[in-house]
C-alpha cells in the first residue's frame, strides 16, 4: 500500500510538472530553433550573449514552399490557416502531409519527406535579403542528423552549417558540432555549373589543388559512414526532390 501510494504521488506530480511546464517547454524549443538558423547564418556565436529573440525578429522571415513544385505557399489559407503553427517535423510522419521514398529515392535515410517545408530569408542589417537557411535532415551511424544549410543570394555558395539534433558517437562523427569542422563549409559551392548538386565530405583532407576543392570538405576522422551520411543528405536535400524545385523558381525570378 505504501509503495502504491507513493507511485500514485509521484506519477501526479511529475504528470502536474510536464503539463504546467509545457508552454516553457514549448517556448524553449521555439527559441532553440531560432538560435540554430541564426548559428547558421553566421549572426550568432556560441556564448556571446546574443539577444536571439530580438535578432530573429529583425534579421528572418520564415516562408513555406511546396516541395514538390517549388512554390511559396505561406500565404495559402486553406493550407495553412495558422502558418506559424505548421510543425514539419509532424508533418514528416503524417501519410497524408508527406510521401513515401524508395530506396533509389532515399539518399538521406529519411523514409518520407514532407510535402511543404520552412524557407528562413535572413536580411542583412540594411534589410536586404543575403541568405537562404534550408532545414536538412539525414541518417548518420546511429541517428538522424538535424540541422540547417545556410546559402548566400547565389543560391550555391554556403554561408554556414550546423547540426543541432544528433546521436552520434562523441569524438567521432558527434564532430559535425565542431566548429572547427563546421567552419570548412563557408564559401563551398553546392552547385556545379549546371546546377547540379555537389558538395562531398571526403576520406581525408581536401587538395587545395584539386579542382573539385570548392565541393569538397575533409572527412571526420574515425566517422566514415556519418562523413557519408552528411553527404547524402546534402545531396537529397538540394535535389530535385529537396529544394531544388524552390531554388530554381528564385533563380529564374531573379533572370527575368
Amino acid at each position: 500500500m505504501v509503495s502504491a501510494a507513493l507511485c500514485v504521488v509521484c506519477s501526479i506530480l511529475v504528470s502536474g510538472a510536464a503539463v504546467g511546464l509545457r508552454g516553457r517547454q514549448d517556448l524553449n524549443k521555439e527559441n532553440e530553433r531560432k538560435k540554430n538558423i541564426l548559428s547558421a547564418a553566421g549572426l550568432i556565436k556560441p556564448g556571446d550573449g546574443a539577444d536571439v529573440r530580438k535578432i530573429y525578429d529583425e534579421r528572418v522571415k520564415g516562408i513555406i514552399v511546396d516541395l514538390n513544385t517549388g512554390e511559396v505557399v505561406t500565404d495559402d489559407k486553406a493550407l495553412f490557416p495558422d502558418p506559424q503553427e505548421y510543425d514539419q517535423k509532424a508533418a514528416a510522419d503524417n501519410p497524408k502531409m508527406s510521401m513515401k521514398l524508395d530506396s533509389a529515392q532515399d539518399l538521406a535515410g529519411i523514409k518520407r519527406r514532407e510535402n511543404y517545408s520552412w524557407v528562413y530569408l535572413i536580411n542583412d542589417e540594411n534589410g536586404k535579403l543575403s541568405q537562404y537557411v534550408l532545414p536538412i535532415r539525414g541518417k548518420g551511424l546511429w541517428s538522424t542528423l538535424w540541422g540547417f544549410l545556410a546559402l548566400e543570394t547565389d543560391l550555391s555558395t554556403v554561408a554556414g552549417l550546423t547540426f543541432y539534433e544528433h546521436g552520434e558517437t562523441p569524438g567521432l562523427g558527434g564532430e559535425v558540432d565542431n566548429p572547427k569542422w563546421k567552419s570548412q563549409w563557408i564559401g563551398k559551392e553546392a552547385y556545379q555549373n549546371d546546377f547540379q548538386p555537389d558538395l562531398e565530405v571526403i576520406k581525408g583532407t581536401v587538395n587545395p589543388e584539386s579542382p573539385n576543392a570548392i565541393h569538397e570538405v575533409d572527412g571526420l576522422s574515425g566517422a566514415t559512414i556519418t562523413s557519408r551520411g552528411v553527404t547524402h543528405l546534402l545531396e537529397f536535400w538540394l535535389g530535385d526532390l529537396g529544394f531544388k524545385p524552390y531554388l530554381e523558381r528564385v533563380r529564374e525570378k531573379e533572370e527575368k
